[in-house]
């Protein structure tokens, strides 16, 4: 630039302008035979057919076994025993033992879960090495297979543990029975110790729903004198202590109750 000519603006061919700029075209792959490929749509695509089966057979598994449902809830039934899902059960095992429970709960429901988190996000520190053979790795790997044991081991504990009958029956979903508190047999039924474990609408509580039961009227007699016994446990203890015509009148209600 000379003094008094001006200035002068060179241009570079190397930076395209707008109006040449090309359409944006995929990479040739062809260099890299079966190892890559283009995102969209070759392998969008996949993705999408593969998750299109999923979601069908998770549909079609959901019609062919709905999800059991149980019975509303009642906040007034102390008999009931929730029961946690499946990958839970080993925490709900634990907190049953003596440990863990009780006055020591917050050992059971805080401390160890939280130990046992804390020593997993603590991992990446305590074994910072690069090795990744396993029989190298000793600490890490004995404390996943302790982890893992222990969950089996919890697990399997609850499972086995667990009256599972007494959880199903419990749960079920009893059909209102329309109950007639004027008649002699409900006035007996509700003067008697059974309306504590059988509820008032004899919908079950602590004990099973006396309605549409499989009974008739002289085996209801029996198990309210005598009780239930299974495998040498008494599963249902005797609870009737008045005269056999007010048991009568009440057994007769009860099995008038079936349909």
């Amino acid at each position: 630039m000379h003094r008094g000519k001006g200035m002068k603006f060179v241009g570079d061919s190397r930076v395209p302008g707008l109006q040449h700029r090309k359409p944006n075209i995929p990479k040739d792959y062809s260099e890299y035979p079966g190892k890559t490929e283009a995102f969209w749509p070759n392998f969008l695509l996949k993705e999408w057919m593969i998750g299109a089966v999923f979601l069908i057979g998770y549909l079609l598994l959901t019609v062919a076994h709905p999800t059991p449902l149980e019975g509303q809830a009642d906040p007034t039934d102390t008999g009931y025993i929730p029961l946690p899902d499946w990958y839970f059960l080993f925490l709900y095992q634990l907190l049953k033992y003596e440990f863990a429970s009780g006055p020591f709960n917050i050992v059971g429901a805080i401390i160890m879960p939280g130990l046992a988190f804390g020593a997993l996000m603590l991992a990446p520190f305590l074994d910072p090495g690069p090795e990744r053979r396993l029989s190298k790795r000793k600490l890490p790997l004995a404390f996943g297979l302790l982890s893992v044991a222990a969950i089996i081991f919890l697990t399997w504990e609850s499972v086995v543990n667990h009256d599972w009958e007494a959880a199903e029956a419990q749960g079920q979903i009893v059909e209102e029975v329309q109950i007639d508190t004027s008649d002699p047999g409900y006035e007996i039924y509700a003067g008697s110790a059974c309306i504590s474990c059988h509820g008032d609408n004899l919908e079950g509580a602590v004990g099973p729903a006396l309605t549409n039961t499989e009974y008739t009227a002289e085996e209801i007699a029996q198990i309210a004198v005598n009780g239930i016994e299974e495998d040498g446990q008494q599963k249902m203890p005797p609870s009737w202590d008045g005269s056999d015509e007010d048991l009568k009148v009440m057994a007769e209600f009860i099995d008038g109750l079936s349909e």
